[in-house]
C-alpha cells in the first residue's frame, strides 16, 4: 500500500489532469441563450461541475485541507475569482477576520480494545473559561451514571455533588453524564476528588444523545475535559475496566478570510435574487461532498449564466467561515445596510448535494413538517420550495422535506425576513428504510459516512472510510469518491432551474413582476468589498 504521501501526490496529478483542459483551452464560452431552465440545465454538466471539484481536491492535497484561515481555502478563493474573471464577471472578495481555532484534541480508548474516537463526531472539546490543555491516560471510572437512560430529561445528578465522588481513585479519569447540575459544578467536583481528567457525556433521552459545547467559568481548572455523545459514553461506562486517553489540545487566534461575490451585469438591482454556498471545508478534509459541491455546481452554473441578459440581478456567493459558524454569511448581512438587504428579494442555499447514500432534501420553506417554530421561516419561503418540489416531480423522482433549521447559510437571511430556500442530500443522519425505499442506498447508514472526517474525499476508503460500505454504495450508484454522481447531476439541475426561473420573475415570492429589462436595468448601487 502506498504511503499517504505517495497517495497525496497521485491524487494531485489526477485532480490535475482533470483541471487540464480549462488551464489549456481557457473559459467556457458562456452562452446568453442559456436563458431558460430547459437550455441553462443542458449547458451545467456533471463533467464541468466535477473539474471544479477536482481542483479543490488538489488544494486539498497540497495543503492539507480547504479550511477557513489555512492555505487550501485561500487556494480555493483564487481559483474561484480565476474561473469567475475568465468568464467575463467582475469578482469581488470580501475580507473579514474571525476566530480561529486549530483542535488537535483527541479521545481514545487504549484497552480491552483499541478505539480512536472522531472529534466532532463521537466528542468535542470543552469551552470552559479557563479551557486547560492537558494529555492524560488512565482508568475510567463512572461517577453516578445511569445506562441506559431514566425516562425524564434533565433528571441525571451524576456528579452535582462532592458525595459522589466518595472512594473515587486519585489519577482515575472522571466518566460523568449531564444532567441537573451546571457542567462546571461537575468538572470542578472531579478535580477536587483528584481525577486527572473528564469525559463528560450526554444524557441519552431523544434529543439528548449528541454533542454539545460545555460552557462556562471554571476557576482553577487544571485537567483536560471533553464532551462525548451518549453513545460513546454508555460504551465507556459499560463492559469492565477500561483504559483511555483524554487529550486537549489547541491553538486559538485571529485570522483572516474571505467571501466571494459574482454579479449578473444587468438586471434590477431593487429586485436582486441571491444564490450561495460555502466553499470552506473542515480542518484535516478536502471537503468534497461538504461543500465542494455545492460550491462546484453554484460556479459551473454561474460560468454558464455569465453572459445571460437576466430581468433581476443575479449575485453568486460562496461563503467563508461556513464551519466555524456561518461567519461568512453573518458578516456580510451584519455589514450589508438595511436599504440594501431591502434589495434581495430570495436567497438559495446549497450545502452537500452529492452525498453517496443520498436523499433530495428540499429546505421545508411551508413548514409543512411542522419542525419550525411559529413566524421562523419568512413568508416566500414556501414558493421557493415549490420550485424545487416541481423539479423532482417533472423528473419523476422523489423528494421530501429538510429540516428548516437556519444550519446552514441561509440562516442569517431568514433572520431579517428574506426568503430563503435550497437543497440537501443529507450529512450525520441515518437513512431510514422507507427512504431506502425510495433512492436505493443504505438503511441504517449515515447519509454522508465521512461528514466532517478527512474520508470526505475523492478517495474516501484510502482516507479511513468504511471499505464495505462504500463497495456497497459504489455497487449501486455512481460514486465520484465520497459524492454520489447520480444526485449530483440531478442536483446541479435542480439548481440550475432554480436560479435561472427567478432571475427572470418572482412574483410568487414577492409580488414584484419583472416587465422587462429596461425597467431597472443596470449593476447594483453598492459593490461588496473587503
Amino acid at each position: 500500500m502506498p504511503s499517504r504521501s505517495r497517495r497525496g501526490r497521485l491524487a494531485v496529478a489526477a485532480a490535475l489532469v482533470l483541471i487540464a483542459p480549462l488551464l489549456v483551452v481557457g473559459p467556457v464560452a458562456a452562452d446568453p441563450n442559456n436563458n431558460s431552465p430547459a437550455k441553462l440545465t443542458r449547458a451545467v454538466t456533471l463533467h464541468g461541475v466535477l473539474r471544479h471539484m477536482a481542483a479543490f481536491q488538489a488544494f486539498a492535497d497540497i495543503h492539507g485541507d480547504r479550511a477557513a484561515g489555512r492555505p487550501g481555502y485561500r487556494a480555493s478563493v483564487d481559483y474561484v475569482v480565476r474561473t469567475l474573471t475568465a468568464a467575463g464577471y467582475a469578482p469581488t472578495v470580501q475580507e473579514f477576520e474571525f476566530p480561529y481555532v486549530e483542535d488537535r484534541s483527541e479521545l481514545q480508548q487504549i484497552s480491552p480494545t483499541a478505539t480512536t474516537y472522531v472529534r466532532d463526531r463521537d466528542f468535542t472539546r470543552n469551552g470552559f473559561t479557563p479551557t486547560a490543555p492537558g494529555d492524560v491516560t488512565a482508568e475510567v471510572r463512572p461517577v453516578d451514571v445511569v445506562v441506559p437512560p431514566g425516562p425524564e430529561p434533565n433528571s441525571n445528578t451524576s456528579g452535582c455533588e462532592a458525595a459522589d465522588f466518595a472512594g473515587f481513585p486519585a489519577g482515575y479519569i472522571a466518566l460523568i453524564q449531564r444532567g441537573t447540575c451546571p457542567f462546571t459544578q461537575k468538572v470542578l467536583n472531579a478535580q477536587a476528588a483528584g481525577a486527572s481528567g473528564v469525559i463528560l457525556f450526554n444524557e441519552g433521552q431523544p434529543g439528548r444523545t449528541g454533542l454539545s459545547t460545555p460552557v462556562g467559568e471554571t476557576p482553577g481548572l487544571a485537567i483536560p475535559v471533553v464532551f462525548a455523545t451518549f453513545e460513546v459514553g454508555a460504551e465507556l461506562a459499560t463492559g469492565g475496566p477500561r483504559v483511555v486517553r483524554v487529550k486537549v489540545d489547541f491553538t486559538s487566534e485571529t485570522r483572516t478570510t474571505w467571501n466571494v461575490f459574482a454579479e449578473s451585469d444587468e438586471g434590477r438591482a431593487d429586485n436582486t435574487v441571491m444564490a450561495g454556498a460555502h466553499l470552506d471545508s473542515v480542518q484535516d478534509g478536502a471537503g468534497i461532498n461538504d461543500n465542494g459541491t455545492g460550491s462546484a455546481a453554484l460556479l459551473e452554473i454561474a460560468v454558464r449564466m455569465a453572459k445571460v441578459k437576466s430581468d433581476n440581478l443575479v449575485r453568486f456567493a460562496w461563503w467563508g467561515a461556513e464551519e466555524e459558524g456561518l461567519l461568512g454569511s453573518e458578516h456580510y448581512i451584519a455589514t450589508l445596510p438595511q436599504a440594501e438587504q431591502d434589495r434581495i428579494a430570495l436567497y438559495l442555499n446549497f450545502d452537500m448535494v452529492g452525498s453517496p447514500n443520498y436523499v433530495y432534501g428540499i429546505y421545508d420553506g411551508d413548514n409543512s413538517s411542522g419542525a419550525a417554530p411559529p413566524d421562523f421561516i419568512p413568508p416566500g419561503s414556501a414558493q421557493i420550495e415549490d420550485v424545487f418540489e416541481k423539479f423532482y416531480a417533472d423528473r419523476g423522482l422523489p423528494s421530501e422535506d429538510a429540516e428548516f433549521s437556519g444550519r446552514s447559510d441561509y440562516g442569517p437571511f431568514i433572520a431579517v425576513g428574506i426568503p430563503a430556500g435550497g437543497l440537501i442530500t443529507g450529512a450525520e443522519g441515518v437513512k431510514t428504510a422507507a427512504q431506502e425505499a425510495l433512492y436505493g442506498g443504505v438503511a441504517g447508514a449515515a447519509y454522508d459516512p465521512c461528514y466532517h472526517q478527512p474520508c470526505d474525499s475523492f478517495t474516501p476508503v484510502a482516507d479511513g472510510a468504511d471499505a464495505a460500505l462504500y463497495a456497497q454504495l459504489d455497487a449501486e450508484y455512481d460514486l465520484r469518491g465520497n459524492v454520489n454522481a447520480e444526485a449530483l447531476d440531478v442536483n446541479a439541475d435542480a439548481i440550475a432551474t432554480a436560479v435561472i426561473t427567478f432571475a427572470f420573475d418572482t412574483p410568487t415570492v414577492n409580488g414584484v413582476r419583472s416587465q422587462g429589462r429596461s425597467h431597472g436595468a443596470g449593476t447594483s448601487s453598492v459593490r461588496i468589498t473587503a
